[in-house]
């Protein structure tokens, strides 16, 4: 039998692939010729806390979805939930929103290391190739005190593949070989990955390159800048010994050097059109170590992490620039289980930030350096009704340009309940405010002018409320959200930031496939009045209505998998008196059918027919849709992709 990695918890075994990406739990099927104790199994992404009360706005990203974005971009990692919005047609400039904040306000992990490096507004700052990826959390607006400093909008989790999750029972070694190819840029890329298992110990080491030209957009407008020429690698090890502890370290770089967008999120400026293409050399880090103990004690359950990212995005043309944004930071935590129903996490945490940006007569920095102890209490008092409340302690240094030198120090809480009524059907809802500290600023936009006398730490209030219903495969959910965020960075000043709306969503599974329609509704507001893209850069994202269906149906007898999606948003006007345009809306309709053959075992096919109507559109996420002066990014046009996978 295959070694359990994961914690067992309160007779709750967390196991990936899960059906519905909300914070629902899907019940798996077990193997009716094993004799075992009545359990509930839950299908959670490896997430150790799944069912407790401060996941009801977890979103998990389900092993179906990742694996059929391993060779495209993050927007299709989150391709069957639209609460959380990918922007931007190419990886250096796809930025995160959650519930319209941009990931920069929350806290973002991969693997325990802090990625939230602020960087150029044109680049993104959450690179990540969905090929690493073997989980993905986002704790939608209410995040627990042991998910980390400065979660103002939320968190999200990344955990990266690893030997023990793609060896199969009884091997020590295997690999496996992708090959992919696009018709929409003639995009090439080529991936392999080598893991073995012996003695305890385990490694697993990736590589993946992707090049090709500049795609179309839909009615075959070609957009500069856009070819692909990325390249990925992974190595992550791991020991696990006889009594249980588990040591694992990873190191993860993504480069991207090639000519982009003059800026990168943009298309163009109508108003500047010699800004056509130029260099951008990004190169994205990530390092982490991580200790567990797979068979927790009562008293001892740890989680030890130590981590280190780094972003560096040189834009040579015009002025030689070089922006460098890292971060360092470790975590002590232990469970304590008091009961089967009531558990208490406590720890600390650290984090030293650093942002820097140099050209030929500039070297400018900011650093941030934070403390923090929490506590978090997950109780189950009722078989029906499962609270949480947690509080954490920070205390942060900020080192400002021009020998600026302050310290502030702040309190977070957070509380949240779920509520069985009937068979199926909870009533949730939670609290959180979240002290923010000071952020470290775009090192793009540094000023040495800049006066920081009236700069404050930033501090949100997140509220959501809902229900969500779940029997005989059908699933029906809704909530509403607010995040208030209060005096937000912005240069050396403070905003006021605020996203509000509600989510709906419905699916229903049956034994060989699954169905899933998703809907926000978000808007912004800066300082009190609705926010343009511009207003509200950095902070959020004016999205309002956005819709996506999914559909998947499995042939058994022809070993083929087939479905679809459309990814559609309503036109929007953002309501602020800076916008001159109504953001276009639109539907973007794709096909796919994926065939492993019973004859050639570890052999998987993939074919995409991705636009099929070739609509010409941006995503709801990327920048400048309602400025006239402003050509979007584009997505790509119409497009067929083959994927062959070949597992040895």
């Amino acid at each position: 039998m295959k070694k359990l990695r994961w914690r067992l918890l309160v007779s709750v075994c967390v196991l990936n692939g899960a059906y519905f990406s909300t914070g629902a739990a899907a019940q798996d099927s077990v193997d009716a010729s094993e004799e075992l104790d009545p359990v509930v199994v839950y299908s959670f992404n490896n997430d150790r806390f799944a069912v407790a009360a401060d996941r009801n706005t977890s979103i998990y990203v389900s092993k179906q979805a990742i694996e059929a974005a391993e060779m495209g971009t993050l927007r299709d990692v989150f391709a069957e939930d639209v609460s959380v919005t990918v922007g931007g047609g190419i990886p250096i400039a796809q930025k995160i929103f959650v519930n319209g904040v941009d990931a920069l306000n929350l806290n973002m992990t991969i693997e325990g290391a802090m990625q939230n490096n602020r960087a150029f507004h044109h680049v993104t700052a959450n690179a990540i190739d969905p090929a690493l990826l073997r989980a993905v959390r986002v704790d939608a607006g209410i995040a627990a005190a042991d998910s980390g400093p400065n979660a103002l909008g939320g968190s999200i989790a990344f955990q990266l593949i690893d030997a023990l999750d793609l060896l199969e029972d009884g091997e020590t070694m295997g690999g496996k070989a992708t090959l992919s190819f696009d018709t929409n840029g003639n995009t090439f890329s080529q991936a392999l990955t080598g893991f073995a298992e012996h003695n305890g110990f385990d490694i697993l080491a990736f590589a993946k390159n992707a090049k090709g030209q500049d795609y179309t957009s839909g009615g075959d407008w070609e957009i500069p800048g856009t070819g692909a020429n990325l390249q990925t690698g992974l190595l992550k090890g791991g020991y696990t010994s006889d009594t249980g502890h588990r040591f694992e370290v990873s190191g993860m770089m993504l480069k991207d050097k090639e000519e982009r967008p003059f800026r990168g999120n943009i298309g163009s400026l109508t108003n500047k059109p010699n800004d056509t293409i130029r260099l951008y050399d990004t190169l994205r880090k990530s390092f982490s170590f991580r200790y567990e103990h797979l068979e927790p004690t009562d008293l001892y359950d740890p989680e030890v992490v130590l981590g280190f990212s780094e972003n560096n995005i040189d834009v040579p043309a015009p002025y030689g620039s070089k922006g460098t944004s890292n971060t360092l930071n470790g975590k002590i935590a232990n469970t304590f289980h008091f009961s089967e129903d009531i558990g208490f996490t406590t720890g600390f945490d650290f984090y030293r930030k650093t942002a820097n940006y140099e050209d030929p007569s500039s070297d400018l920095e900011e650093v941030a350096t934070n403390f923090g102890g929490f506590g978090q209490v997950r109780w189950t008092p009722l078989s029906a009704l499962k609270l949480s409340a947690g509080l954490r302690l920070d205390h942060q240094r900020f080192e400002g340009l021009g020998d600026f030198d302050t310290s502030v120090t702040g309190l977070s809480g957070n509380g949240s309940a779920s509520y069985e009524v009937l068979e199926g059907l909870k009533l949730k809802a939670g609290y959180a405010t979240v002290f923010g500290g000071i952020a470290l600023e775009d090192n793009y936009v540094f000023d040495a002018s800049w006066d920081y006398a009236g700069i404050k730490p930033s501090r949100s209030h997140n509220v959501t409320t809902g229900f969500e219903f779940e029997r005989s495969g059908f699933l029906l959910s809704g909530e509403v959200f607010r995040t208030d965020i209060s005096d937000a960075r912005s240069g050396d000043d403070n905003v006021d930031v605020l996203t509000e709306g509600f989510n709906l969503a419905a699916g229903y599974k049956w034994s060989s496939g699954t169905a899933k329609i998703t809907y926000s509704n978000t808007r912004v507001e800066v300082d009190g009045d609705a926010a343009d893209t511009y207003i509200a850069q950095d902070f959020a994202a004016p999205l309002g209505q956005v819709i996506a269906f999914n559909i998947s149906h499995r042939l058994e007898d022809y070993d083929l998998t087939v479905g679809g999606d459309v990814q559609a948003a309503l036109d929007y006007d953002t309501g602020s008196g800076d916008s001159n345009r109504t953001i276009d809306g639109y539907a973007v309709v794709g096909l796919f059918a994926e065939y492993q053959p019973e004859q050639i075992d570890g052999l998987k096919l993939r074919f995409e027919a991705n636009n099929i109507f070739d609509e010409d559109y941006s995503d709801r996420g990327t920048y400048g849709g309602d400025y006239q002066t402003v050509n979007t990014l584009k997505e790509p046009g119409r497009s067929f992709s083959l994927t062959a996978n070949y597992r040895f």
